[in-house]
């Protein structure tokens, strides 16, 4: 039997613009190279486990499986992220339904979806953060059915999707905490009196227990690695300076609809608990004071929802009604204004004249100095190059030599592009005492012959017989530290390098 037309036209305004955006990452999709994170993921992917240093198990083991069916190209990499942000907007315009709205109000929700420059430029690339966006979005989905009629299957449901995000990205803890606020704040606190509540809590957090035994197996790293990213890595963030990178992360064009709907949330009996969660996570990342302003995009999806149902509602007789093209209008054209700058569509040096035009200039994240493009589009540049060079020193070598070398790197994505790209040059596996590449080891090396790349003289040189300058990173777009890089030949590691492994453990 054929549904109603109107629901229907319910679901068909969320696809239509959920295929708008699989044609604007399709778009962009190979236009810059390969991201650094995603250099890194492909390695992950070839040691599988149930942990990783910065991250858990379920983004790698879907990446692994994904290269099996379709390959390693670029294109396939970023197939599976453009799918998952397809489907954010999909179900971001649901839930504006679910929340009471009608075609205007999910057109509003979907549009903001599609538009926000972080969620562009999070579905650009493969990471975990594209499904953590998914991930949050249909768990606020299914929240609101809940809301509306509490059923165990769907708080089974609940507990499964709450399981794959805490086995994606530790941040849907975030979402669980304000999710237990938002109840105990809110009348829906008779819910918590049920059985069916905390049996999703058990299936989530039994989901989690593998990764939790890798953890202790492992001496918690992700600990470490958390500890050492907020105090050494990330930028201080001030409470206004939070705010500030809202508007920017989020959109210009966006801010209206989104405190539309939180203000709307806020009046709501029924809808209350999603203005706590995002109130409740921005509180804890504001706290933090060293937590990037990106972070708290993830509990957007409601608030867009909201603020198209309180669009819509605004509008809906007599003169008002005239706002909504104007509303659209907005969305469409500022919106669209900002896509070049969250998504690789223009040739580097016209990106540039674009931000100048625009007076935009991205904001450093992370204590260090940006480059030409910032440091999203920069990571894109100059790992082939990298490994390519890295090639020619490895050449230069005699063959006695080359057949007990080493290639070690000061960073994942140093690492990442030898292993990506050096087979083809018959280049060995890279060493690096960073995040995950610490645990796979030293692969045999023994330190005799090195070649050594990026990192400062002094903590390399002292421990080698001779250090010789063989060649320079050369790639204008890249990061100021990755561009001019040294590629170093060291001879004659003083202690042989599985004794010294422990002390190059770099987790961050």
């Amino acid at each position: 039997m054929s549904k109603p037309p109107q629901t229907r036209g319910l679901l068909a305004i969320p696809l239509a613009f959920a295929l708008l955006e699989l044609v604007l990452q399709v778009t962009a999709i190979t236009n810059y190279g390969w991201f650094r994170d995603e250099l890194y993921y492909v390695a992950c992917s070839k040691h599988l486990a149930w942990g990783y240093v910065d991250q858990p198990p379920l983004s790698i083991a879907l990446l692994a499986l994904w290269r099996g069916l379709f390959g390693e190209s670029l294109v396939a990499m970023r197939c599976l992220p453009a799918l998952a942000g397809a489907g954010t907007v999909f179900v971001t315009g649901v839930l504006a339904a679910k929340l009471g709205g009608g075609r205007f109000a999910q057109a509003v929700a979907c549009l903001c979806a599609l538009f926000a420059p972080v969620y562009l430029a999070l579905d650009h690339y493969f990471s975990m953060n594209s499904l953590d966006l998914l991930f949050w979005t249909v768990a606020a989905l299914i929240v609101a059915r809940i809301l509306e009629n509490p059923r165990p299957r769907d708080w089974m449901v609940l507990g499964v999707v709450l399981g794959l995000g805490l086995l994606n990205k530790a941040s849907m803890l975030w979402f669980g905490g304000a999710l237990v606020l938002g109840l105990l704040l809110t009348p829906h606190r008779r819910l918590l009196a049920g059985r069916w509540p905390w049996i999703a809590a058990a299936i989530a957090l039994a989901m989690l227990v593998p990764h939790v035994v890798w953890q202790v197996h492992n001496d918690w790293p992700t600990l470490e690695f958390m500890r050492h990213a907020t105090q050494e890595k990330m930028v201080h963030t001030s409470f206004g300076e939070f705010w500030k990178q809202q508007l920017l992360v989020m959109g210009p064009a966006m801010l209206p609809v989104w405190i539309a709907g939180l203000v709307w949330l806020c009046a709501s009996s029924r809808w209350r608990i999603f203005a706590i969660v995002y109130l409740a996570v921005a509180a804890l990342l504001v706290s933090s004071g060293s937590s990037r302003p990106n972070y708290l995009c993830v509990a957007y999806a409601p608030l867009f929802a909201a603020g198209g149902v309180a669009l819509e509602r605004f509008s809906a007789r007599g003169w008002r009604t005239r706002l909504r093209p104007v509303a659209i209008g907005w969305l469409v054209l500022a919106g669209g204004a900002i896509v070049p700058l969250a998504l690789p569509l223009l040739a580097p040096q016209t990106l540039i004249r674009y931000q100048q035009a625009l007076h935009v200039k991205p904001k450093a994240q992370e204590n260090t100095e940006e480059g030409k493009l910032g440091q999203f589009f920069a990571d894109m540049f100059g790992w082939e190059e990298l490994a390519e060079r890295v090639a020619r020193v490895y050449r230069s070598l005699p063959e006695a030599e080359r057949a007990q070398c080493g290639i070690y790197c000061t960073n994942y994505g140093e690492a990442g592009a030898i292993d990506r790209f050096g087979a083809q040059y018959g280049l060995p596996p890279a060493l690096s005492g960073h995040n995950n590449y610490w645990l796979w080891g030293t692969h045999g090396c023994t330190g005799a012959v090195m070649i050594v790349v990026g990192g400062r003289p002094e903590d390399t040189h002292p421990y080698f017989q001779s250090s010789t300058l063989a060649d320079t990173t050369d790639c204008e777009y890249a990061m100021p530290y990755e561009n001019g890089a040294a590629i170093w030949i060291c001879r004659g590691l003083e202690a042989p390098l599985e004794e010294r492994w422990p002390a190059l453990r770099h987790y961050r």
